[in-house]
């Protein structure tokens, strides 16, 4: 009885990894938004990292959060650095390219809560009298992030806080664009 218990245990074990092994390892998470402002304006709040806290979803989820500049001051060769809560975690972001009112491209890299190295892009394309923002993260799930993806909906839960920073983004842009 305890073999065939053993063996149960084993299969069940089996059928789990060859499920989580046959998930896919590269993913996308990509949320737009229109904003009613200039190219140049939405860009400026994002390639300048001193400029994050205006909108950037986590910012406000742990106030003591400590965060470093180094680097350029802004674009090309930026760093920002952060360590805090568990809602935060810790890690770097360097801006890698940056091309004005176009592209912004970062090495992101997390140490806390989980480490994983990702690369976020920022694109603003004018539509009239706005600019739609698409804000994109890519990487490589490793065995236990796909293994975690099948009880979380990373896009949704990643997806939800890019929704939440655009409609920041967008408040602070627009206000910004106001200003003579």
């Amino acid at each position: 009885m305890l073999k065939k218990i053993l063996l149960a245990l084993v299969l069940i074990l089996a059928a789990l990894i060859l499920v989580v092994a046959t998930r896919p390892a590269e993913f996308r998470i990509a949320r737009s938004h229109s904003i009613a402002a200039p190219p140049g304006v939405v860009f400026a709040l994002v390639n300048d990292f001193h400029q994050w806290n205006a909108w950037s979803p986590w910012a406000k989820l742990d106030p003591a959060m400590q965060q470093t500049h180094a680097g350029a001051p802004a674009g090309t060769g930026a760093i920002y650095s952060w360590a805090g809560n568990h809602a935060v975690g810790e890690g770097r972001m360097t801006i890698t390219d940056s091309r004005p009112s176009e592209l912004i491209r970062i090495r992101l890299e997390f140490q806390k809560p989980f480490a994983a190295l990702n690369t976020t892009e920022f694109t603003f394309a004018p539509t009239g009298q706005q600019t739609t923002v698409t804000w994109n993260m890519t990487g490589t799930n490793n065995f236990m992030a796909r293994a975690f993806g099948l009880f979380m909906n990373m896009d949704k839960m990643v997806g939800d806080d890019f929704e939440k920073g655009l409609v920041q983004m967008k408040v602070a842009a627009e206000a910004a664009a106001q200003q003579p």
